[in-house]
């Protein structure tokens, strides 16, 4: 089936329009502090008509792999979900997604310059720079800043990737005064499409 733009999609950004839609899959999630654990998240890309695109994610973690509460300073502790016994909620993100008005400096021809804003319940907003071309998306941290009582994360990295249909995608931390490493990474499939 040949791909259709998204109805009211602005131009700005086509290069973002196969990420619209819902997607959920398995992942797991694995640093310094926390135990391995399966979990599960659905994720949205939608729009408004506007120069970008919205985002929302939320992870639960899969029963049978609960981590134990992280020592004070490290990663939050997961909070039971009082209307769904089968998975304990890990954490959630909101924010927008657009290309990029001109170039970055460094993004290699043939790619997209982009901007997202993320922000999370624990207390912190994320600004990441980066490209998009090829079904891959590569971001970084250009600030993080957070409020009195959150945890500290001092860079950030994720990489996103369309492979065989499916949302590839893995999100790196330094934290807490360990460099940057892999914290999750998921596998998802669409499961509709605007």
């Amino acid at each position: 089936m040949a791909f259709a733009f998204p109805d009211g999609l602005a131009p700005e950004i086509y290069p973002l329009a196969w990420l619209v839609g819902t997607w959920q899959g398995d992942g797991v999630v694995d640093y310094p502090g926390i135990d391995a654990s399966g979990f599960t998240q659905r994720v949205v890309f939608d729009h408004d008509g506007g120069p970008y695109l919205r985002y929302e994610s939320t992870i639960r973690l899969t029963p049978d792999h609960t981590p134990t509460v992280p020592e004070p300073g490290t990663l939050p502790a997961p909070q039971s979900t009082p209307n769904n016994h089968d998975s304990v909620f890990w954490s959630t993100e909101t924010g927008y997604w657009r290309v990029a008005p001109q170039p970055h400096e460094g993004v290699p021809d043939g790619q997209t310059s982009l901007e997202v804003l993320l922000a999370d319940p624990a207390g912190r907003v994320s600004v990441y720079l980066g490209a998009a071309g090829d079904g891959k998306i590569q971001l970084v941290s250009d600030l993080i800043a957070r409020t009195a009582t959150a945890t500290e994360v001092s860079a950030s990295q994720r990489m996103y990737g369309s492979v065989n249909g499916q949302l590839m995608w893995v999100h790196s931390l330094a934290a807490f005064g360990h460099p940057l490493q892999s914290y999750v990474s998921a596998t998802l499939n669409r499961v509709d499409h605007d």
